[in-house]
C-alpha cells in the first residue's frame, strides 16, 4: 500500500502523544513521590508483532524492560487465551520481565476487528518490592534472590477486573504495601489511557491504513539510520573501562569491540569480566537499552525512538560476564553500571566519529533512607538517585547535574522530600571542582547533605566511580570522584564505602551524598581566558 508522508508523520505523532499522555497520567495518579515527582516510569506503544512504535522520553533504561515483556507475553500467551480489558505484569530480568525488580511492568493489548493490533505498556520504579534491604535495590545483594519478589510475565487484569489473589502478593511482600498499591493502580489508569488514544486512531484511519503507515515509518528510521552509520568511516574500534569489583577498590572490566560495517554497527563485549557477586551485573536487556540509547544520542539524536533503527545495531556478549550474568546474578544497581557502560560504547563511537567526542561521564548514587517516620508513625522508603556531571565535547562543556546516558529519573526536589520524608536537606549544590579540566570542562556533580530527623533510620549506598573516575579525553583532565560521608565537618565525620547496606543513621547526623564530574576534553591550558572567568564567576572553580 503507497503510504502519505504526511498522514505517517501524523500518525507517528499522535503514537508519541499518546505514550506522553500515559506517562502524564502515571504521574499524576501515583502515590510515590519517586513516580509523581522525580517521574521514574516510561511509556511506550508497540505494534501487534512487539516492534516499539512510539516511546516516551523519559528514561530509556525503561525501554529494554519494556520489549523483553511484551516478547515474553506474546510468547506465553496464545492470542485467544487474551481478551480485551486484560492486562499483565512483569519485572523478572531472567523471565522476559524487565532489568531489575523494582520496575515493574503492566502491559496491555489493544484490539480492533476482533484481533491484537497493537500493544500500549508502561513501566513503573516501585519503592520497595521487598528482599534483603529496604528499597529492594543495593550493590551489596549476592543474589537476585535477596533483591525482592520476582513476578514473570502474568495476568494482573482480566476483562478490566483486576486479579485480587496476585496483586495481595505484591502488597504482601512489599514493606510500604499502601503505597504500591496505588502505584499500580496509577498504571492501570494509565493503560486505559493509552488503549482509549490508540483505538481512537484506529476509528479514524481504520486497522489497514495504521498497520501500513507504522510498518512503513519504522523502514523510513531504519533508512535514517543506516544513512548516519554510513557516514562513519569502517572498521574496528576497541574500548574498555572498569567497573568496582566485589571487593571495595577492586575492578571488573568492561570490554568493547565495536565493528562499524555497510549501514551496521556490531558491538562485541568478548573479554568483559566475569559476573560479580553484587548487583553491579548488567542484564541483557539494559545492555541492549544502553546501547539503543548511546548508539542514538551520538549518531542521530532526532531520529524516531522506535524499532526501525534497532534493526541497524546487533550486540553479542559472553554467557557469564558482568555484561551477560547468568542466574541467579543479582542485578538491582544495572542503572548504574550503565552509566559506565555508556561511556564505553560513547568511547568506541568517539574514535569513529572524533568531531562529535564525547568524555566520559559520572553515574548518579543511589541512596534508599528508610525507617519510621515519627510525625505519622509509618514505616516509609524513600528511593532516591542523585545526579552526577556529563562529559566534555570538543565543542562544549559537559552538562551539570544530569543523568548520564540511559538514565532518566530526576532528583527528588528538596519541598517534596521534606514534607514526604523526616529529614531537612542542609546543602544542595553543583560540587565544587569536581569536573574535570580542558579546553572544555566536564560536568559538575551535586553534593546534597541529609540530616536526619528520626530515630531509626537506615541507608543502603550503591554507586560508580568511586574508585575509578570519569577520564577526560584529548588530554583533558578527569572529574572528581564520587563519595559518601557521614558527618561531615564534625570530629566523627568518616568516608563511608561505595557500596553498602542498612548502615544505621542517628538522629541528629547528616549523610552527605557527592556525585562525580565529568572528564574534561582537551588541553586545560587551552581553555579561553573568557571561560575561564565565568568558571570563578559562577565559583566552579577555587579563585587565585
Amino acid at each position: 500500500m503507497n503510504v502519505d508522508p504526511i498522514r505517517a508523520e501524523v500518525v507517528a505523532r499522535h503514537l508519541l502523544a499518546a505514550a506522553e499522555e500515559m506517562g502524564a497520567t502515571l504521574m499524576r495518579t501515583a502515590f510515590s513521590p519517586n513516580i509523581k515527582e522525580r517521574a521514574d516510569c516510561s511509556s511506550a506503544i508497540f505494534d501487534a508483532g512487539g516492534q516499539v512504535v512510539a516511546l516516551a522520553q523519559r528514561v530509556p533504561i525503561h525501554l529494554g524492560s519494556m520489549v523483553g515483556a511484551v516478547d515474553e507475553i506474546r510468547a506465553r500467551f496464545r492470542p485467544d487465551e487474551i481478551r480485551p480489558g486484560d492486562m499483565f505484569a512483569a519485572n523478572d530480568p531472567y523471565n522476559g520481565g524487565g532489568s531489575h525488580l523494582p520496575d515493574i511492568n503492566v502491559i496491555a493489548p489493544v484490539f480492533a476487528e476482533g484481533r491484537i493490533v497493537a500493544y500500549v505498556a508502561n513501566i513503573a520504579h516501585h519503592a520497595d518490592v521487598g528482599g534483603m534491604v529496604p528499597g529492594s535495590e543495593a550493590a551489596v545483594c549476592k543474589t537476585i534472590f535477596q533483591e525482592g519478589l520476582r513476578i514473570p510475565p502474568v495476568r494482573i487484569v482480566r476483562s478490566g477486573e483486576p486479579e485480587r489473589d496476585l496483586i495481595e502478593m505484591i502488597l504482601l511482600n512489599s514493606r510500604t504495601p499502601q503505597e504500591r498499591m496505588g502505584d499500580l493502580k496509577a498504571q492501570f489508569a494509565a493503560n486505559v489511557v493509552g488503549v482509549r488514544s490508540v483505538s481512537g486512531l484506529l476509528a479514524r484511519y481504520g486497522v489497514t491504513q495504521v498497520e501500513s503507515t507504522i510498518a512503513a515509518y519504522l523502514d523510513f528510521t531504519e533508512r535514517r539510520f543506516r544513512a548516519a552509520i554510513a557516514r562513519l568511516p569502517r572498521g574496528r574500534y576497541c574500548a574498555q573501562d572498569f567497573l568496582d569489583g566485589d571487593i571495595e577498590g577492586s575492578r571488573t572490566l568492561i570490554n568493547l569491540a565495536m565493528t562499524v560495517s555497510e549501514g551496521q554497527l556490531h558491538f562485541d563485549f568478548a573479554g568483559s569480566g566475569r559476573q560479580l557477586e553484587s548487583a553491579r551485573n548488567i542484564p541483557h536487556r539494559a545492555l541492549l537499552a544502553t546501547v539503543y540509547t548511546v548508539a542514538k544520542s551520538l549518531l542521530d539524536p532526532d531520529v524516531p525512538a522506535n524499532a526501525g533503527y534497532y534493526r541497524t545495531l546487533s550486540v553479542a556478549t559472553e554467557p557469564g560476564t558482568v555484561v551477560g550474568p547468568a542466574p541467579p546474578a543479582a542485578v538491582g544497581a544495572r542503572s548504574i553500571s550503565c552509566g559506565v557502560l555508556g561511556d564505553v560504547i560513547a568511547a568506541a563511537l568517539s574514535q569513529a566519529m572524533p568531531d562529535k567526542a564525547l568524555a566520559r561521564s559520572g553515574p548518579h548514587h543511589l541512596i534508599v533512607l528508610s525507617g519510621t517516620d515519627p510525625r505519622s508513625g509509618d514505616y516509609f522508603v524513600d528511593y532516591e538517585t542523585i545526579a552526577g556531571g556529563m562529559g566534555a565535547r570538543p565543542y562544549r562543556d559537559g552538562a551539570d547535574a544530569v543523568r548520564v546516558h540511559a538514565s532518566g529519573a530526576s532528583n527528588l526536589p528538596v519541598e517534596a522530600l521534606e514534607h514526604a520524608y523526616p529529614f531537612r536537606i542542609e546543602r544542595y549544590a553543583l560540587r565544587d571542582d569536581s569536573a574535570g579540566a580542558g579546553t572544555y570542562r566536564g560536568g559538575m556533580g551535586v553534593v546534597r547533605d541529609y540530616r536526619i530527623l528520626a530515630d531509626d533510620v537506615t541507608v543502603s549506598l550503591s554507586s560508580e566511580r568511586q574508585h575509578v573516575p570519569a577520564e577526560g579525553l584529548a588530554n583533558g583532565e578527569a572529574g572528581r570522584a564520587g563519595e559518601f560521608v557521614f558527618n561531615p565537618g564534625a570530629a566523627d565525620e568518616r568516608k563511608l564505602p561505595s557500596a553498602a547496606g542498612e548502615v544505621v543513621l542517628p538522629r541528629g547526623t547528616v549523610l552527605r551524598v557527592a556525585t562525580p564530574g565529568g572528564g574534561g576534553y582537551g588541553d586545560p591550558g587551552a581553555r579561553a581566558a573568557q571561560a575561564l572567568r565565568r568558571d570563578q564567576i559562577e565559583g566552579r572553580v577555587a579563585k587565585d
